[in-house]
């Protein structure tokens, strides 16, 4: 390797650390797990859910959403990610109230100019309340929850591929879904979250807002498929002066319920078609939901 290709590697490596600091954005949410009737929760009982998240990436983009050239990243992402939920009887407002809880299990491989490391660890916990209310043709639902600095983590823009973010975060959700037809075939479903991080050691990252939504169809008895999306936004600006970043996908889905085995099955993918400031690629979902 020659001065000029060394210069080029040691150049390419300091750009990409502080663009690499946003592989995991602000945001503690990962979006795209989610989707068809993603707003409405389900009725009292106690359940388990485990999403299975799948994302990889060959493309880095810049604030304006050009990816940048030179630097050759390839990352890999997977999240084991086991939730419990309960669902009471007790009711407010002609809604139930619920808890729940998760922590997840992520491997992460980045190889980006001259930065090249991989991880496995336990993630940021996460616990949240719960407020749903079922109508004949509208399922609602609200829940405040904080995500905990459990996972291990790295100053901003040191190393990415640790599981934590290294900072509190409160979550704010609500979403509804509705069924336009008296069958309830058709659903259409929106589900929000705003973030409020914490400052941590001097840095405070920006706060982020994450839409997930789902346009789905009973195809058959206890089986729905359609597509599913997402947008998440920075919406304020870290305190180190870093550039916000957004990004944006969609993909089908199918999801079908066994009553006699009590198991939810879901199957999602998504195609990122617009990032910026952060890795834009493909994102696959798997979600196993089981009553108990």
């Amino acid at each position: 390797m020659n001065l000029h290709s060394t210069c080029l590697s040691i150049g390419a490596a300091l750009l990409a650390l502080p663009l690499m600091s946003q592989a995991q954005p602000s945001a503690h949410y990962v979006p795209g797990v989610e989707g068809i009737k993603g707003a409405s929760l389900p009725p009292p009982g106690i359940y388990v859910r485990d999403y299975n998240v799948a994302y990889y990436s060959d493309t880095l983009n810049d604030p304006n959403g050009n990816s940048i050239g030179g630097l050759n990243p390839r990352a890999f992402v997977y999240a084991n990610v086991p939730r419990v939920i309960w669902i009471t009887d007790y009711q407010f407002l002609g809604g139930y109230l619920g808890v729940d809880a998760l922590v997840p299990l992520e491997y992460t491989s980045l190889r980006v100019g001259g930065f090249d490391d991989h991880t496995f660890g336990v993630g940021d916990a996460f616990g949240e309340g719960t407020w749903s209310r079922h109508w004949k043709q509208l399922d609602v639902s609200a829940a405040y929850g904080v995500w905990a600095p459990t996972g291990s983590s790295s100053a901003p823009g040191e190393n990415p591929t640790h599981a934590g973010l290294g900072y509190w975060t409160h979550m704010f959700t609500a979403g509804a879904t509705w069924y336009p037809d008296a069958e309830k075939k058709w659903s259409v479903s929106a589900l929000s979250r705003y973030e409020i991080n914490m400052e941590h050691e001097g840095y405070t990252a920006g706060q982020a807002y994450t839409l997930e939504w789902g346009l789905g169809r009973t195809i058959l008895t206890n089986i729905d498929a359609g597509l599913a999306g997402y947008y998440q936004q920075q919406v304020t600006s870290d305190n180190n002066g870093s550039p916000r970043n957004r990004v944006a996908g969609i993909g089908p889905e199918i999801s079908a319920f066994c009553p006699a085995c009590a198991l939810g099955v879901s199957l999602r993918y998504a195609y990122e078609f617009m990032a910026e400031n952060r890795l834009q690629g493909h994102t696959v979902a798997l979600t196993l939901t089981r009553r108990f």
